[in-house]
């Protein structure tokens, strides 16, 4: 990718938040190949590097400072990002945050802690919107589904750790409802993509993966990825259910509630074509390696 320069011939310059996570840190590398500057905020001290400065802070509060960038990427919680934002008088062109597709999927949840999410993403997409326009900024939403490709999401790397650990994943029958895991490079160069253009600016995109698969048949190609391969066991859905409730009492597998098991079965497919139409998204086909998912 050649270097991006503005009309005095400069390096661009991005502020980036969540720089140091999955998706962040491929932001990063992608900047950094393609000539900008960036600035980029971290709670913890971090070395620089070229092209690259990091900053002590976090989303909790304003900028110390009068700044102005050419695009600001945000790869943490939107919610956070939304109120900072729109607190906040740094000048940026272009903003791209990512969200997740949980805004669509867990509005009705049975759990109120998902509804809550949801509506948590849905205030933080109309919140960033309208703080963009009214500062002539134009905003982008990116919305992952499954996430992998770094070993540090987490459903597709904690079954490949939990397999890995006892050499075999348990699965009610009936797991079968569709998905689209999507790489985490794959969303990072989507995040590049998107301020080159114009016609992204005050949109929200689901991305997925360039698969679709059922829920059975992707776990049984997280499990191929491991050596020695684990076992897939499928049991009926009552059992699964009662062995579920034991782990729970026993402290285990929290996040494994009644609405993610309900989910198990429900088709979760997005439609990428106004990705692909956009901005040229180009997602891969669901084919993990073991690097990709225990680092």
């Amino acid at each position: 990718m050649a270097m991006e320069r503005s009309g005095e011939d400069r390096p661009r310059h991005a502020l980036v938040f969540g720089g140091s996570g999955q998706i962040g840190e491929r932001v990063l590398a992608g900047l950094l190949a393609a000539g900008w500057q960036v600035t980029a905020v971290s709670r913890a001290s971090r070395a620089a590097a070229p092209g690259l400065v990091w900053r002590l802070g976090d989303l909790s509060g304003a900028w110390q400072e009068p700044a102005s960038f050419d695009a600001v990427f945000s790869c943490g919680p939107l919610d956070h990002f939304a109120r900072w934002y729109a607190a906040s008088d740094v000048g940026a062109a272009r903003v791209v945050a990512f969200g997740s597709t949980s805004v669509e999927v867990k509005g009705d949840s049975s759990e109120a802690a998902e509804r809550d999410v949801a509506r948590r993403l849905r205030e933080a997409e109309a919140t960033l919107f309208a703080a963009a326009r009214e500062r002539g900024a134009a905003a982008t939403v990116l919305r992952p589904t499954l996430v992998y490709g770094a070993g540090r999401d987490a459903t597709l790397s904690a079954i490949a750790a939990l397999a890995s650990r006892t050499g075999l994943f348990v699965l009610p029958s009936g797991a079968d409802g569709l998905r689209q895991p999507v790489h985490v490079q794959d969303l990072a160069d989507a995040a590049l993509q998107v301020p080159r253009h114009p016609a992204t600016a005050g949109r929200a995109y689901a991305l997925g993966g360039g698969e679709v698969l059922g829920y059975a048949e992707m776990v049984r190609r997280v499990l191929a990825a491991l050596r020695p391969r684990p076992r897939l066991l499928r049991v009926p859905a009552p059992l699964f259910r009662a062995a579920l409730a034991l782990a729970h009492a026993a402290g285990r597998l929290r996040g494994l509630n009644a609405a993610a098991l309900a989910r198990m079965r429900e088709p979760l497919v997005f439609d990428l074509e106004p990705a692909r139409r956009d901005f040229g998204y180009a997602p891969r086909r669901f084919d993990p390696t073991r690097e990709m998912l225990i680092p």
